[in-house]
């Protein structure tokens, strides 16, 4: 069994609740990979996928492999799993969402989006899915977080005063992740 960790949009694998949970994995001997994703102005669903893909041509993702990911980071790896039909054995994704229209530019977004119809298909790829979202979330509001779970057929867990499960809002350890693992 082997764990990744799929950071979100603006992340990188040494910001915010990451560095300690690879440090836990750590502790308890598990193997863990955490792919760094371009963000900004190359963050789109290909660039992400081709880093992605890699791992997967080296035999790093299996039937066995648990994903955990934050933001936008969630509906990439349900995309990714969907199109290459590949079956793990456990996804928790923290703050995940789908068809979300940002203020920004949603160049950065839109290429990882799905069609809601498709997310149903997720439950022919991995038997257990739980996803985290929080009350006060200022990018994924509680309505989307919880829609996007039902669609996709997942366990729901709801953290009171998370924010965006982040660093600002305290999240630099997250230890209510440990008991999902």
């Amino acid at each position: 069994m082997n764990y990744f960790l799929i950071h979100g949009s603006y992340g990188n694998p040494y910001k915010n609740w990451f560095p300690w949970l690879k440090e836990e994995l750590g502790v308890r001997k598990k193997t863990y990979i955490v792919p760094h994703f371009p963000s900004f102005e190359k963050q789109n669903y290909f660039n992400w996928s081709t880093i992605l893909e890699s791992y997967l041509r080296a035999g790093c993702i299996t039937e066995e492999t648990i994903f955990i990911t934050h933001s936008l980071g969630g509906i990439f790896l349900v995309k990714f799993l969907l199109e290459n039909k590949l079956k793990v054995k456990k996804l928790i994704l923290v703050s995940a969402f789908n068809n979300i229209v940002f203020s920004e530019d949603n160049s950065f977004y839109d290429s990882f989006y799905i069609e809601d119809s498709k997310l149903e298909q997720l439950k022919d790829y991995c038997d257990e899915v739980l996803c985290i979202y929080s009350d006060n979330d200022p990018y994924v509001s509680e309505n989307s977080a919880t829609s996007f779970a039902d669609k996709i057929g997942a366990e729901k867990l709801l953290v009171e005063n998370a924010g965006h499960f982040t660093g600002k809002n305290g999240y630099l350890k997250f230890p209510q992740l440990l008991n999902y693992l």
